[in-house]
């Protein structure tokens, strides 16, 4: 029997997509009939998702990066926040999600938001290895990359427990933001985050009170 499968790729890149097109065309099995539409923008994808809920006709799998440009009236400001709704009005489609990010802050988030069938680095991916992964996330996910499981394997082997918000303070100081800013990025008191970051020299044991020293050793047990 033919297995229709009907596909949603995003990506503002069109050549990208074409790669992941005619990757999944030539690889496909051959009882499996593939259609494939394609969306560059937020705004794109929501129409398609919706019309496929209209239709009767919902999607099997979505292709999603995560460095979309924001949609129009700003609800979305990136591919994460795209997938957080095909999970809503698409429940039974499986996503795979595609990006350059490699921080372990990232990696965590998605993972906690969106739950991703399919999770690829863009430099792990290779032709042969996204067609592995799309018949595994059909029949067997979730498939992750090579990057996306190491750094699932450190936050798991490690002793270290640190909530969100601590996880969060450790991506924004590794991103350059300064102590006294970090308050706003997180909506909680300045005096907070300095109780928050001396909790974090003690659990990756930083007695020098710098902040490089505190990031090199959280780099160590993959926090960033």
């Amino acid at each position: 029997m033919t297995e229709k499968i009907k596909i949603l790729m995003i990506d503002d890149h069109p050549m990208i997509i074409e790669g992941y097109q005619n990757t999944l065309l030539f690889t496909k099995k051959d009882n499996q009939e593939l259609e494939i539409d394609i969306a560059n923008n937020c705004d794109e994808a929501v129409v398609y998702m919706n019309n496929s809920v209209q239709a009767e006709s919902p999607y099997n799998v979505l292709f999603v990066d995560i460095s979309l440009p924001p949609s129009t009236d700003g609800s979305m400001t990136s591919g994460e926040d795209l997938a957080e709704y095909a999970r809503k009005v698409l429940p039974e489609a499986k996503i795979v999600i595609l990006t350059m990010f490699n921080e372990s802050f990232r990696i965590h988030n998605i993972i906690k938001n969106i739950n991703p069938e399919g999770f690829m680095i863009k430099s792990d991916l290779t032709s042969s290895e996204l067609a592995s992964a799309f018949q595994a996330v059909l029949n067997n996910p979730p498939f992750y990359s090579g990057t996306v499981n190491s750094h699932i394997r450190k936050a798991i082997t490690s002793d270290i427990v640190i909530d969100d918000k601590n996880r969060k303070i450790l991506h924004l100081l590794s991103q350059g933001v300064k102590t006294k800013n970090l308050a706003s990025h997180l909506d909680i008191s300045l005096s907070a985050v300095e109780k928050r970051k001396k909790q974090l020299r003690e659990i990756f044991d930083v007695t020098d009170g710098q902040d490089e020293t505190l990031l090199n050793e959280a780099r160590k047990e993959g926090f960033i």
